[in-house]
C-alpha cells in the first residue's frame, strides 16, 4: 500500500500551531498507513519523532490510544461536515449531493494516511472506541442517503445506503493513487466520477 508521504494533519485540528502532541500523532498515521498497526512498535514511531519510545508515554498511553486519537476526530469531523452541507443546501438534494460529495473528496485527498487506517485498522480497536466510530460513520452515511432518496426518489433508502458506500469506496481511492495526476485534477475527476456514479447510476 502506497500513501502520500507528507505527515498528515491531525483530523479536528485547528489552523493554529500544532503541538508537540499533535505532531506526534501526525507521525504514528504516516507509519500505522505504510506499514500497518502491527509493523509499528513505540520506538519506531518514538524514533521517527526524534524521541525515544518511553517519552512518547508522556502523550499517549500506547499505539491503541494513538490510533483512538486518530479515528474518532475523523468521524466526527465527516458528520458535522456533511450535516453541514446538507443544511446548506436544504431543499436543492443536486446542490446538495454536489457539495456532500467536494467535501468528502477534499477531505480523502488531504487526508490519504487517515483513510487507509479506517479502511484496513479500525478493527484493531478496543470495543467501545470502535462502537462509536461506527456510529459516526452510519450517521454520516445516513446524511448521504437522506439526500439521495430525494433526489432520487426511485431509490429505497437500502438502495440509497448501497450506493453511498459505493461512491465512498470510489472517493476513498486516494491512499492507493500515485502521484502521476496532479491534485486538483485528480479531485475534479473524483468528483465528476461519484457524481456520475450517484446521479445516473442504477
Amino acid at each position: 500500500m502506497t500513501v502520500d508521504q507528507q505527515t498528515p494533519s491531525v483530523p479536528g485540528q485547528s489552523t493554529k500551531k500544532r503541538s508537540r502532541k499533535d505532531e506526534i500523532l501526525g507521525i504514528a498515521v504516516r507509519l500505522f498507513a505504510s506499514r500497518g498497526y502491527h509493523g509499528v512498535s513505540m520506538d519506531d514511531i518514538g524514533s521517527a519523532a526524534g524521541v525515544t519510545g518511553p517519552a512518547l508515554y508522556h502523550h499517549f498511553k500506547g499505539k491503541e490510544a494513538m490510533l483512538v486519537a486518530a479515528l474518532i476526530p475523523v468521524s466526527e469531523r465527516l458528520l458535522a461536515g456533511g450535516r453541514e452541507r446538507v443544511t446548506q443546501h436544504e431543499g436543492d438534494p443536486r446542490a446538495a449531493i454536489e457539495s456532500l460529495i467536494a467535501f468528502h473528496v477534499e477531505f480523502a485527498l488531504a487526508n490519504p494516511a487517515v483513510i487507509a487506517l479506517h479502511l484496513h485498522e479500525l478493527d484493531r480497536l478496543p470495543e467501545e472506541p470502535r462502537r462509536q466510530i461506527r456510529r459516526l460513520q452510519r450517521l454520516y452515511v445516513e446524511e448521504w442517503v437522506q439526500v439521495l432518496t430525494v433526489l432520487r426518489p426511485e431509490l429505497s433508502a437500502a438502495e440509497a445506503r448501497v450506493m453511498a458506500h459505493a461512491a465512498f469506496g470510489l472517493m476513498n481511492s486516494t491512499p492507493f493513487l500515485g502521484g502521476e495526476v496532479e491534485r486538483e485534477r485528480r479531485a475534479t475527476l473524483l468528483r465528476a466520477a461519484t457524481l456520475s456514479a450517484l446521479v445516473y447510476a442504477g
